[in-house]
């Protein structure tokens, strides 16, 4: 069997793994990238939040992105029973870019792992890895070449960057139940032909759109309009809460669709020639992110729900971490993972993670679609929602359980 080495292994070629592999092969790190699949291919996550903007520019990325014309985003709209409200991503508390894109994901990620080749990173596609060993100094990873051979790597340290695939987490034994229930989205591509809208229903094209079920509050769809006439159209909600829907996942769709009037009448002249897609039981956690043979990326390591749109920026912010850590490593420095890459890349998680239970709890919802927000708190409110979810000199990143819960609660003392 043939056997090679290098200093890392990154598993996958999403957005987690280019970033990194490109981040490393910067700072002169020998570094290959193993894809079971073959790019451009479908993932969902498509609506982007500014944040994600300042890791591409550092991995010399942002020309490449800017060309692609993918879909300008400037911020995020909301809409539950008839209330109409948005944030400008550029009207926010922190520092740094304000603007990002809408993507379809298999050419964005395609842009991304092409960029990272071209820099000079090798990507090996259809390549997966079944098993992985440790020994007392570096990791063995066996890899199945797709109808063909197999052979080993030998590597100093792993990332996996496998994204819903969680490698390493199954391999290992290292998934454990996340804290967030179980909810399923069900979600397709259309042809949405918004701009043929006869009505004056609000609408902003370079927005993400959630709306709101108007009996179901803890129900919720998303509209992410795309730069060539198409949307990524779904519907997140319990299980249990579909059962009295079409079997159907197309007719489905289009009976809630129908259910939401803004939704109506925005997608009135909607075709839904795609298949649907499903995806249940998405959130996901770990025993832990890291140690100091591998550390787990994005959504390998810990997945929320994609109402906030999260995803990709806690895939990218993880990679930089994960690379500042590893520099230090091979230079024969210790590292602390938890203290240097876990527990940093968690506050931003965790302010995520507020935010979503808040949302299903219903205090963000209030806070959301109060119609007399204070423009300084709604700023730093902005900041979150555009995914600068680590700036501890924002108060509601550094406590934000408890300012939330209070900004709840101010918001229904002045609504009642």
């Amino acid at each position: 069997m043939k056997k090679l080495s290098t200093q890392v292994v990154v598993i996958g070629a999403g957005p987690s793994g280019s970033m990194a592999a490109s981040l490393l092969h910067s700072k002169g790190i020998d570094v290959q990238v193993i894809e079971k699949s073959e790019f451009p291919r479908f993932s969902i996550g498509e609506s982007l939040l500014p944040a994600c903007m300042e890791v591409i520019d550092q991995a010399g990325m942002l020309d490449a992105v800017k060309q692609s014309n993918f879909q300008y985003k400037n911020g995020a709209a909301f809409r539950k029973k008839g209330v109409y409200t948005a944030f400008d991503f550029e009207d926010k508390f922190s520092t740094g870019p304000g603007t990002t894109y809408q993507v379809q994901r298999g050419s964005f990620d395609k842009v991304l792992a092409d960029c990272a080749e071209q820099q000079g990173v090798k990507i090996s596609y259809k390549h997966e890895l079944t098993a992985i060993q440790f020994t007392e100094h570096s990791s063995i990873l066996d890899v199945q070449v797709e109808g063909g051979e197999k052979y080993q790597i030998e590597a100093d340290f792993v990332l996996d960057g496998s994204g819903f695939g969680r490698v390493l987490p199954k391999m290992l034994n290292l998934e454990e139940p996340s804290c967030l229930p179980s909810r399923k989205a069900i979600f397709t591509h259309i042809e949405d032909n918004i701009s043929t809208l006869e009505h004056g229903c609000e609408y902003d094209r370079n927005k993400i759109l959630i709306s709101v079920h108007p009996t179901n509050p803890d129900v919720w769809y998303w509209l992410i309009p795309f730069s060539n006439g198409t949307s990524s159209f779904g519907v997140v909600g319990e299980p249990d809460f579909f059962e009295n829907y079409p079997e159907d996942k197309i007719e489905l769709l289009k009976q809630l669709s129908n259910e939401e009037p803004g939704l109506a009448e925005i997608l009135s002249h909607a075709l839904y020639s795609k298949p649907a897609g499903e995806i249940g039981g998405y959130s996901a956690n770990v025993k832990h992110l890291a140690t100091d043979r591998y550390a787990l990326l994005g959504n390998a390591g810990e997945f929320l729900d994609p109402v906030f749109s999260s995803g990709v920026t806690i895939a990218m912010k993880s990679a930089q971490f994960a690379v500042e850590c590893l520099e230090k490593k091979l230079s024969n420095n210790p590292v602390n993972w938890l203290e240097e890459y876990e527990k940093p890349l968690m506050v931003g998680v965790d302010t995520f993670r507020t935010y979503v239970e808040s949302w299903y709890s219903g205090e963000l919802q209030d806070v959301i679609f109060h119609q007399s927000p204070n423009p300084k708190i709604k700023q730093m409110v902005c900041s979150i929602l555009a995914g600068y979810a680590w700036d501890t000199t924002n108060p509601y990143v550094k406590e934000p359980q408890r300012r939330l819960s209070t900004l709840a609660e101010i918001c229904r003392i002045n609504v009642d």
